[in-house]
């Protein structure tokens, strides 16, 4: 699957699971494997060098997307978030969007991956590898039986919220200019949830938690602090993205930041509109400075945001590589940009 010439993109983010369920679930599966409209399918895997990630279970509001992307055109904005979502009604959605994953291991699309041995096979391989993740925890009960069933059947990554409100935490929403200073910080189900996750050896991702749930996670967490989607709000300053400070944070926890792709988190204005690979290179290059070639990597949310038409979709990710190359980035740099800092971290988190 990787080309030969370049380094496999390992990335920290994506949401074909969604994109798939809502085109019929499992059944649609075959359609990865042949070609579907979207960013990721398994043919323009093998075009782009994509070499797996993160495939996000993610339970979906009802969002006017013309009304969203209308407001995010605007000089500034703040959309209001969905309401939160019941246990009992996300379960069956995040189950139907694991079983989708686990129906495209059965295809023989992608290898579901429990540990860095699997993924470092995998790309050696050629086959795709794929993180089972949740982004925002509805479907986790109190107790947290969810989850330990969910850890049993491979779930290796969670995210405590999306933007809306949950049980564990609070989010930040698509406002601009702001930063994540926005509401409380973590429940005591929340702080619960962050010590099981450390004892599985379950990453916590930062992206998507307000300011307040990020430093509880940060006091409360023994594990390397991540943020596997999201950019530099010193370059623009939107509540999604991160301050200097957070970046500190993240650097003084030996942990990790995947680029964001989604225009609007990259663009100075904030604004969903397309923007070059350049502004990308701004914050790969920013993210470096503040955290150190270490901790550095992509996590382009796939199939969930409006990228940089230079890209489209993975079967564009040779024109990333390209243009960071003629930044002057060099092979060692490029390995651990693409997939080799993902597999540091995670080795680290997981430990195994």
């Amino acid at each position: 699957m990787a080309h030969s010439t370049a380094p496999a993109v390992f990335d920290g983010h994506n949401d074909v699971l969604l994109k798939l369920y809502r085109a019929g679930g499992p059944a649609a599966a075959e359609s990865f494997v042949t070609g579907r409209d979207g960013h990721i399918d398994l043919p323009r895997a093998a075009e782009g060098g994509f070499g797996g990630g993160f495939f996000a279970v993610y339970v979906p509001s009802e969002v006017d997307l013309d009304d969203k992307y209308d407001q995010m055109n605007q000089p500034s904005y703040d959309l209001p978030l969905p309401e939160p979502i019941e246990w009992e009604d996300a379960l069956p959605v995040a189950l139907n969007q694991a079983a989708i994953l686990f129906r495209l291991e059965e295809l023989g699309a992608l290898k579901v991956c429990r540990s860095t041995a699997d993924i470092r096979a995998c790309l050696a391989s050629n086959t795709m590898a794929a993180i089972l993740h949740i982004e925002g925890a509805e479907a986790i009960d109190p107790e947290l039986n969810t989850l330990d069933v969910l850890y049993q059947a491979g779930l290796r990554s969670l995210g405590p919220v999306w933007s809306r409100t949950t049980l564990f935490g609070e989010g930040v929403p698509f406002r601009f200019p702001s930063d994540g200073d926005i509401g409380g910080g973590l429940t005591d189900h929340g702080l619960r949830l962050v010590k099981r996750c450390n004892e599985l050896g379950i990453m916590i991702d930062l992206s998507h938690l307000n300011m307040a749930g990020f430093w509880d996670v940060a006091r409360h967490s023994n594990a390397p602090l991540v943020a596997t989607h999201s950019n530099a709000y010193a370059i623009c300053p939107h509540a999604r993205n991160l301050t200097d400070e957070q970046l500190d944070a993240i650097r003084d926890s030996d942990g990790m930041v995947g680029l964001n792709f989604a225009v609007a988190f990259l663009r100075e204005d904030g604004q969903m509109a397309d923007t070059g690979i350049d502004m990308m290179l701004r914050h790969l290059d920013y993210l470096i400075e503040k955290l150190g070639d270490t901790r550095v990597g992509l996590g382009s949310d796939f199939d969930g945001a409006m990228v940089p038409s230079e890209i489209g979709s993975i079967a564009g990710l040779p024109a990333l590589r390209d243009a960071m190359r003629a930044h002057g980035y060099d092979d060692a740099l490029m390995e651990k940009l693409c997939n080799g800092n993902w597999l540091r971290v995670l080795e680290k988190t997981w430990g195994a």
